[in-house]
């Protein structure tokens, strides 16, 4: 695994790219516009989505997918709820793994990003890489732990080996469905995280949204057939806790823009970069709501960005319900 393919230029797509290419590897970034291929290809650099950072000179950029594609594994880092769209039309080789990087739950069907790629690609090989990821941070080399997360052990090993190095240092799993869970849920718990600061509520509470936010993501990861425990790695509880701590965290500071009083629509329209958490939320309010689980603090996330509910009448309804055994009763 010599060539990857990224399919994603954004901040994420490119620090990958970044640093894979400083582990030796032949690097292929796929950019959704011509321009942007042009600036990395010319300039070294990708101002719009990761400013400030050197990039590598032996990474090379393209507008055609067909030529990121063509490599030996493929990290698939777009927006989530644009991953079907670029994988369906993916052609890899017959046997060529595709790493999904990206993190979220598909709106329109409610479903995983990995039944997404197995329904438009299935003949090829699937892993997730998920966890505790500042894109600049990755970029710039600083050190940084992932999930690798694949049904398939030997696969799991090659590609652990094919993408890390001494700076990004990804642990091997073998539940994709929990990786996942965790890091979409993680981006809707940062938005509610961002709300709480923003609404002067304290440390204290928002240690209750992180705690009890794991116990949503636990209850969804078990329901979808992942495991609790997977929660507890870098794919939940990691990624979940730099999410939810961190102004560098779009979501995080999403929620904070929120509970200091702006609106979603001028929060958004500064942005280039995306909050997954936004689309996230309704998603993962309705997957819950499929398999009979009972997500709190989610709903009242997506209440507050897509039901126009008032924040303040939002936090009395969580503040007023019945009080509860932390620990589920068998």
């Amino acid at each position: 695994m010599e060539r990857i393919g990224i399919i994603g230029a954004g901040a994420w797509g490119t620090a990958l790219a970044q640093t894979l290419a400083r582990a030796g590897r032949s690097v292929v970034v796929w950019a959704h516009t011509a321009e942007t291929a042009a600036a990395i290809n010319r300039d070294h650099a990708n101002d719009v989505f990761l400013p400030g950072v050197a990039l590598d000179p032996g990474i090379r950029a393209t507008a055609a997918l067909d030529e990121a594609a063509a490599a030996d594994a493929i990290l698939l880092a777009p927006p989530a709820q644009h991953l079907r769209g670029l994988a369906a039309a993916l052609r890899p080789a017959p046997g060529v793994p595709v790493v999904i990087c990206a993190k979220g739950i598909e709106i329109t069907t409610g479903a995983l990003l990995t039944e997404v790629v197995a329904e438009v690609l299935p003949q090829a090989p699937r892993a997730v890489l998920s966890g505790p990821t500042f894109a600049a941070e990755v970029a710039r080399g600083l050190p940084t732990a992932v999930t690798l997360a694949c049904a398939d052990a030997a696969l799991g090993a090659r590609l652990v080996a094919a993408l890390g190095s001494r700076a990004l240092r990804p642990y091997l799993a073998d539940d994709p469905v929990g990786a996942e869970i965790g890091g979409a849920v993680k981006n809707v718990l940062a938005i509610a995280c961002g709300i709480v600061i923003g609404r002067g509520l304290g440390e204290n509470a928002r240690a209750a949204i992180v705690t009890r936010g794991l116990a949503e993501m636990m209850r969804l990861a078990e329901a979808k057939g992942g495991r609790a425990a997977t929660l507890m790695g870098l794919s939940g509880l990691g990624d979940l806790t730099l999410t939810c701590t961190s102004a560098q965290s779009r979501n995080f500071s999403l929620g904070l823009a929120l509970g200091g009083g702006q609106s979603l629509a001028a929060v958004q329209a500064g942005r280039r970069s995306v909050a997954e958490g936004v689309s996230s939320a309704p998603a993962t309010v309705a997957l819950a709501a499929r398999l009979g689980i009972e997500m709190p603090i989610a709903a009242a996330v997506d209440a507050i960005l897509h039901r126009a509910a008032a924040i303040d009448a939002v936090i009395e309804g969580l503040l007023s319900r019945p009080f509860r055994s932390e620990t589920p009763q068998s």
